[in-house]
């Protein structure tokens, strides 16, 4: 269902579509509130918040941007609103001079059931992506999560974060750089494990050579 027409019921209390509008925007969100608050709870605390504010307000929602970039911006000050009542001490303002959203990086989790050391590999990728996203400056982790991760336009992205497009475009230049750095320390170990033959694979390899010969395990 296309936004406008989700949006038109939502104004009617569809219940359907405030479903639908969550099912669609749930993991950008969360994402774009995890970037800020780096606690998986408290992010989730904050989207169902966001939602509530939105829904409780849809009237207020005008198209001059899309759906998903009035949802994550209302999300994105929902963070920032408890990041204030967490972080008394810090400096907010110059937080928030520096903030930008970021995009995600979708790696592809496809692996068959048959391939768990696959799997397990790829797992292990995220995890150290994830670490080395959550430990970027404030200022370039939102830009990586929404332009790379979430793979949203620069243009949405700025727009959101109420900055240039060219300030977006520099600060994903500098979290790549800086997420690069950070898991070149950490992939030395996880390489060691690349090409994994072990498991499922190694023993149904044997298995065929014995087959082909004749033998038995």
């Amino acid at each position: 269902m296309e936004d406008a027409e989700l949006v038109r019921r939502a104004l009617q209390r569809d219940g359907g579509a405030f479903r639908t509008i969550m099912q669609k925007y749930n993991q950008r969100l969360y994402r774009i509130a995890r970037s800020i608050l780096r606690n998986d709870s408290e992010a989730e605390d904050v989207v169902q918040e966001a939602y509530v504010s939105a829904f409780t307000h849809f009237d207020s929602f005008r198209g001059d941007s899309s759906l998903s970039t009035w949802l994550a911006r209302i999300t994105m000050n929902e963070a920032l609103g408890r990041l204030r009542a967490q972080r008394s001490t810090v400096d907010i303002v110059k937080f928030e001079t520096q903030r930008t959203a970021a995009e995600i990086i979708q790696f592809p989790l496809t692996s068959k059931a048959d391939d768990p050391e696959r799997t397990m590999a790829q797992r292990q990728i995220l995890q150290l992506v994830e670490q080395a996203a959550d430990k970027l400056p404030e200022a370039y982790r939102i830009v990586f999560i929404t332009r790379v991760i979430e793979g949203m336009s620069v243009e949405d992205t700025a727009e959101i974060l109420g900055v240039r497009p060219e300030t977006v475009k520099t600060r994903l230049h500098r979290a790549r750089r800086l997420v690069r750095e950070q898991l070149d320390r950490q992939i030395g170990p996880v390489l060691m494990d690349a090409f994994p033959f072990a498991g499922r694979r190694c023993e149904r390899l044997t298995v065929a050579v014995l087959a082909r010969l004749g033998l038995s395990g």
